[in-house]
């Protein structure tokens, strides 16, 4: 089958809906499928105003309409809501071509946290959006249960995976750093809520890895904390599984695909009882959740390294892959 994936998250920009996305274009290629993206890579681009690592497409529309005619998609995936998606979005509809989307992205608490946008209006144009694809991709239930509550009616679960050969135990002593060494990583702005994580209580370290628009106030607020900027791959899983916890202090992300790569590492994850971590964190087996984000990390130190391995191997991307297959909607071309 010839999939076409729109995205307006790709490389450099390193976060989860883009190893989602790499992850998951290996996967259909090794089943054979013909697999093309369309991506910013493709179009000229300008940076994201107060966000600059995220690059916005200009005049998009002629390519996708090229691409469409010269690669005559089978299946055709919507993987964002940016000018790269509502071009595609609005090619197919025009056309009367079946397409599906997903759902990555919590915007209207992003969005909020930034403008004083009601969280209704985001839901509305979220919902005009998605609804107009024949199925719209969640990866949790209970990301699943909060959209049908706003309305959405044409929900299936897509869910995550993990590179279990990279993200493995290792050893500990990679990071010389004063024990417990908590971790964070991710992105560094404001809708990640870090400081829930570098202002609670902590006898030990505290490590950042990763970057991002808040990183010079966090990094001149939090002195004692160690943000080392973003690692990938081998580099990256060292440096988690050296590390005690991983605290995931989100309140708004739809999965966290890092926790299931510490788990991976052997480390156990403290979190917030919301949307994402409620999911993929099993309370007292794999991690911790608590409303004090410390006392989660406490508790999480006590949590075996071997559930946390054996809860992540269960999640592996060509299992994940077959699932996006199986929701795949037949274009029309």
């Amino acid at each position: 089958m010839r999939i076409l994936i729109a995205t307006d998250a790709w490389l450099p920009q390193t976060n989860g809906v883009v190893s989602t996305l790499k992850q998951t274009m290996a996967q259909l290629k090794a089943r054979g499928h013909g697999v093309e993206l369309l991506t910013p890579a493709q179009f000229r681009t300008f940076a994201c105003p107060g966000y600059g690592e995220i690059r916005l497409s200009l005049g998009v529309q002629a390519g996708v309409a090229a691409q469409f005619d010269r690669f005559r998609p089978e299946a055709v995936h919507v993987a964002t809501e940016g000018p790269i998606g509502l071009a595609v979005r609005a090619y197919c509809r025009a056309r009367r071509l079946l397409f599906t989307t997903s759902y990555h992205t919590q915007f209207p608490q992003y969005l909020r946290k930034r403008l004083p946008v009601p969280v209704t209006w985001s839901y509305a144009l979220l919902r005009w959006f998605h609804c107009a694809g024949e199925r719209c991709m969640v990866s949790t239930p209970s990301m699943h249960r909060e959209l049908e509550g706003r309305g959405f009616r044409n929900l299936v679960r897509w869910r995550r995976g993990v590179d279990s050969q990279l993200f493995r135990p290792r050893d500990k002593a990679f990071l010389d750093l004063p024990r417990p060494i908590a971790v964070y990583v991710g992105r560094l702005a404001v809708e990640k809520n870090l400081d829930a994580f570098l202002s609670m209580a902590w006898e030990g370290s505290k490590l950042v890895i990763g970057d991002g628009p808040d990183r010079a106030r966090l990094a001149l607020r939090y002195p004692r904390a160690c943000f080392v900027g973003f690692r990938h791959g081998e580099d990256l899983a060292q440096h988690m599984a050296a590390a005690d916890v991983m605290v995931f202090p989100s309140l708004t992300d739809t999965f966290g695909l890092v926790n299931l790569e510490a788990m991976a590492c052997g480390v156990p994850v403290a979190a917030f009882p919301v949307t994402g971590p409620v999911d993929v964190i099993d309370d007292g087996i794999t991690g911790a959740l608590d409303w004090d984000l410390a006392a989660a990390a406490r508790r999480a130190l006590m949590i075996s390294p071997g559930a946390c391995r054996d809860r992540a191997e269960k999640s592996d991307w060509a299992s994940c892959t077959r699932e996006f297959e199986a929701n795949l909607a037949p274009s029309g071309l």
